[in-house]
Protein backbone atom coordinates (compact mmCIF):
# COMPACT_ATOMS: atom_id res chain seq x y z
CA UNK A 1 0.00 0.00 0.00
CA UNK A 2 1.15 3.20 -1.02
CA UNK A 3 0.01 7.04 0.26
CA UNK A 4 0.55 9.27 -2.67
CA UNK A 5 0.22 13.24 -2.65
CA UNK A 6 -2.34 13.93 -5.78
CA UNK A 7 -1.94 17.57 -7.17
CA UNK A 8 -4.82 19.44 -9.19
CA UNK A 9 -4.85 16.52 -11.96
CA UNK A 10 -4.86 13.57 -9.64
CA UNK A 11 -1.27 13.41 -10.54
CA UNK A 12 1.32 12.60 -8.11
CA UNK A 13 2.48 16.21 -6.10
CA UNK A 14 5.90 16.41 -5.11
CA UNK A 15 6.30 18.55 -1.50
CA UNK A 16 9.24 21.08 -1.64
CA UNK A 17 10.09 19.41 1.77
CA UNK A 18 9.82 15.73 0.44
CA UNK A 19 12.34 14.15 -1.67
CA UNK A 20 10.51 11.69 -3.81
CA UNK A 21 12.00 8.04 -5.31
CA UNK A 22 9.37 6.85 -7.99
CA UNK A 23 11.45 3.86 -8.28
CA UNK A 24 11.34 2.36 -4.91
CA UNK A 25 8.02 4.67 -3.55
CA UNK A 26 9.78 6.00 -0.90
CA UNK A 27 10.47 9.35 0.22
CA UNK A 28 13.03 11.26 2.45
CA UNK A 29 12.88 14.51 4.19
CA UNK A 30 14.84 17.15 2.21
CA UNK A 31 18.38 18.51 4.03
CA UNK A 32 19.55 21.98 3.61
CA UNK A 33 23.37 22.28 1.58
CA UNK A 34 26.01 22.83 3.96
CA UNK A 35 26.32 25.84 1.59
CA UNK A 36 23.19 27.45 2.69
CA UNK A 37 24.35 30.50 4.73
CA UNK A 38 21.29 29.77 6.81
CA UNK A 39 20.47 26.43 7.95
CA UNK A 40 23.63 24.57 6.95
CA UNK A 41 22.51 20.83 6.83
CA UNK A 42 19.24 20.87 8.12
CA UNK A 43 15.88 20.58 7.38
CA UNK A 44 14.01 22.04 4.83
CA UNK A 45 10.87 23.73 5.65
CA UNK A 46 9.32 25.94 2.69
CA UNK A 47 6.22 24.02 3.11
CA UNK A 48 6.15 23.08 7.10
CA UNK A 49 2.11 22.52 7.05
CA UNK A 50 2.25 19.94 3.84
CA UNK A 51 5.64 18.52 5.28
CA UNK A 52 4.07 17.99 8.61
CA UNK A 53 0.60 16.26 7.09
CA UNK A 54 2.65 14.22 5.13
CA UNK A 55 5.01 12.73 7.54
CA UNK A 56 2.01 12.41 9.91
CA UNK A 57 0.07 10.33 7.22
CA UNK A 58 2.85 9.04 5.90
CA UNK A 59 4.92 7.21 8.49
CA UNK A 60 3.69 3.60 10.23
CA UNK A 61 2.64 4.32 13.61
CA UNK A 62 3.51 1.11 16.30
CA UNK A 63 -0.06 -0.61 17.20
CA UNK A 64 -1.22 -2.38 20.69
CA UNK A 65 -0.44 -6.33 19.78
CA UNK A 66 -4.08 -6.64 20.22
CA UNK A 67 -4.72 -4.67 17.10
CA UNK A 68 -2.66 -6.72 14.56
CA UNK A 69 -3.96 -9.62 12.45
CA UNK A 70 -2.32 -13.05 11.89
CA UNK A 71 0.73 -12.65 9.83
CA UNK A 72 1.38 -8.63 10.60
CA UNK A 73 4.45 -7.08 11.72
CA UNK A 74 4.35 -4.42 13.94
CA UNK A 75 5.23 -1.32 12.43
CA UNK A 76 6.70 2.52 14.02
CA UNK A 77 9.83 4.30 15.25
CA UNK A 78 11.44 1.67 18.23
CA UNK A 79 12.54 5.00 20.27
CA UNK A 80 8.56 5.59 20.57
CA UNK A 81 8.82 2.74 23.16
CA UNK A 82 11.38 4.64 25.25
CA UNK A 83 12.20 8.26 24.39
CA UNK A 84 8.80 9.71 24.51
CA UNK A 85 8.28 12.98 26.94
CA UNK A 86 5.50 13.83 29.34
CA UNK A 87 2.80 14.96 27.06
CA UNK A 88 4.41 13.53 23.61
CA UNK A 89 2.72 11.16 21.79
CA UNK A 90 4.14 8.52 19.32
CA UNK A 91 4.03 10.07 15.44
CA UNK A 92 1.94 8.26 12.81
CA UNK A 93 -0.82 6.56 11.16
CA UNK A 94 -2.52 3.55 11.36
CA UNK A 95 -3.12 3.76 7.26
CA UNK A 96 -0.82 0.97 7.08
CA UNK A 97 -3.32 -1.42 8.59
CA UNK A 98 -5.61 -0.96 5.73
CA UNK A 99 -3.32 -2.62 3.46
CA UNK A 100 -4.79 -5.73 3.79
CA UNK A 101 -8.38 -4.92 3.39
CA UNK A 102 -10.50 -4.98 0.67
CA UNK A 103 -11.99 -1.52 -0.13
CA UNK A 104 -15.30 -2.45 1.29
CA UNK A 105 -18.08 -0.99 2.69
CA UNK A 106 -17.12 0.97 5.78
CA UNK A 107 -13.12 1.11 4.78
CA UNK A 108 -13.93 4.79 3.84
CA UNK A 109 -14.73 5.66 7.78
CA UNK A 110 -11.65 3.70 9.20
CA UNK A 111 -9.68 5.72 6.72
CA UNK A 112 -10.90 9.07 8.23
CA UNK A 113 -10.71 7.94 11.70
CA UNK A 114 -6.88 6.88 11.26
CA UNK A 115 -6.38 10.04 9.27
CA UNK A 116 -8.09 12.10 11.75
CA UNK A 117 -6.05 10.78 14.82
CA UNK A 118 -2.82 10.66 13.10
CA UNK A 119 -3.08 14.77 12.13
CA UNK A 120 -4.68 15.08 15.67
CA UNK A 121 -1.14 16.23 16.68
CA UNK A 122 -1.48 19.42 14.56
CA UNK A 123 -4.52 20.42 16.34
CA UNK A 124 -2.62 19.74 19.88
CA UNK A 125 0.34 21.51 18.91
CA UNK A 126 -2.01 24.60 17.70
CA UNK A 127 -0.95 24.26 13.94
CA UNK A 128 -4.75 23.78 13.28
CA UNK A 129 -7.95 24.09 15.06
CA UNK A 130 -9.99 21.72 12.96
CA UNK A 131 -9.39 19.02 9.99
CA UNK A 132 -11.70 17.98 7.61
CA UNK A 133 -10.87 14.99 6.16
CA UNK A 134 -13.21 13.08 3.31
CA UNK A 135 -12.29 9.65 1.64
CA UNK A 136 -13.51 8.05 -1.06
CA UNK A 137 -13.12 4.65 -2.48
CA UNK A 138 -12.42 4.21 -6.41
CA UNK A 139 -13.13 0.70 -6.47
CA UNK A 140 -12.83 0.05 -9.88
CA UNK A 141 -9.20 1.82 -9.99
CA UNK A 142 -8.23 0.09 -6.62
CA UNK A 143 -7.63 3.14 -4.51
CA UNK A 144 -8.91 5.61 -1.71
CA UNK A 145 -8.44 8.86 -1.82
CA UNK A 146 -8.30 11.49 1.32
CA UNK A 147 -8.86 14.72 0.75
CA UNK A 148 -7.91 16.97 4.01
CA UNK A 149 -8.08 20.43 4.87
CA UNK A 150 -6.71 21.91 7.72
CA UNK A 151 -8.58 25.80 9.02
CA UNK A 152 -6.73 28.27 11.29
CA UNK A 153 -8.56 30.03 14.44
CA UNK A 154 -9.73 32.88 11.66
CA UNK A 155 -11.52 29.74 10.09
CA UNK A 156 -9.26 29.83 6.60
CA UNK A 157 -8.07 26.85 5.09
CA UNK A 158 -4.91 27.19 5.96
CA UNK A 159 -3.61 23.53 4.39
CA UNK A 160 -5.83 21.57 1.61
CA UNK A 161 -4.56 18.20 -0.01
CA UNK A 162 -5.38 15.23 -1.77
CA UNK A 163 -3.77 11.62 -1.12
CA UNK A 164 -4.45 8.69 -2.77
CA UNK A 165 -4.43 5.36 -1.18
CA UNK A 166 -3.14 2.81 -3.68
CA UNK A 167 -4.02 -1.00 -3.29
CA UNK A 168 -1.33 -2.75 -4.49
CA UNK A 169 -2.73 -6.18 -6.02
CA UNK A 170 0.13 -8.08 -4.79
CA UNK A 171 -0.89 -6.25 -1.06
CA UNK A 172 -4.53 -7.19 -1.32
CA UNK A 173 -6.03 -9.75 0.07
Amino acid sequence: MRIVPLGETGEPLLSPDLIWDTLSQTGDIAISPLSDPVNPGGLVSRAAIATAVIICLQTDIRVEATELRDGDTNKGWPGDGFDLQPGEVPLGSRLWQLRRSALSEGIELMAEDFAREALQTLIDQGVAVRIDITATADRPANRLDLAIALYGRAGTAIYQGRFAVLWDQSGAR
